[in-house]
């Protein structure tokens, strides 16, 4: 009998692990859009709440969360030119390496991201909801680099620029203050030549009623 012609190489699970983790990071793309979206909005609420420190929190996490999903994306990419390469033996040991690699962020963005349930909490008062802000934000610490910081910055001020946008034209627009006792102004067009002998018949007309009256 023949030898097995169908059996699995190492190529050909290394290729389909990465189909795997390529497709998980897609769900993970698609769930973390609601997410974010969340976040931007919680953010403008708390900048309207004038809360800052909690709406640059907000910023942060959604800001790590999109870092995250850019940097295996970026690695899966590096890792199919890798698998489809012919010298895929001699780099084998590479590969599978980073394959561990991707999985374990990728458990790392599942962990992260949590529910629609963990964003809710950034607005919270209550003491499990500051204990877990406290948490995300010692997390945080330590992962975001310092061009994603300030990116953050420029997108915390730009939102409370929107915001200030309304109230800056309400302070513009300009108001007509009554004063007690003055007169209403004066037209500055003359009243056609019909309508002034129209007046100046009433006139004499209304005299005389005042003149029977006495």
């Amino acid at each position: 009998m023949g030898g097995n012609s169908s059996k699995i190489t190492a190529q050909d699970q290394a290729i389909y692990d990465l189909k795997l983790q390529r497709d998980r990071l897609h769900q993970y793309q698609r769930r973390i859009t609601l997410l974010t979206s969340r976040e931007t909005e919680i953010a403008r609420a708390l900048l309207a709440q004038n809360n800052r420190p909690r709406a640059l929190l907000a910023l942060r996490r959604k800001k790590y969360q999109e870092s995250l999903l850019a940097k295996t994306d970026q690695q899966l990419e590096q890792l199919e030119k890798l698998v489809s390469s012919v010298e895929f033996a001699l780099i084998q040991k590479d590969v599978v390496f980073g394959l561990q690699q991707g999985t374990k962020v990728l458990k790392e963005i599942h962990a992260e991201m949590g529910g629609i349930d963990k964003v809710e909490k950034l607005m919270g008062e209550t003491a499990e909801e500051v204990e877990y802000q406290r948490e995300v934000s010692e997390m945080l610490g330590g992962r975001i680099s310092v061009q994603d910081e300030e990116e953050v910055e420029e997108e915390l001020a730009a939102l409370e620029r929107e915001l200030g946008e309304p109230k800056k034209k309400k302070q513009e627009t300009p108001s007509r203050v009554v004063v007690e006792g003055e007169l209403p102004d004066v037209p500055g067009t003359e009243l056609p030549a019909g309508e002034q002998r129209q007046e100046g018949v009433k006139k004499p007309a209304a005299e005389r009623r005042e003149a029977v009256a006495a």
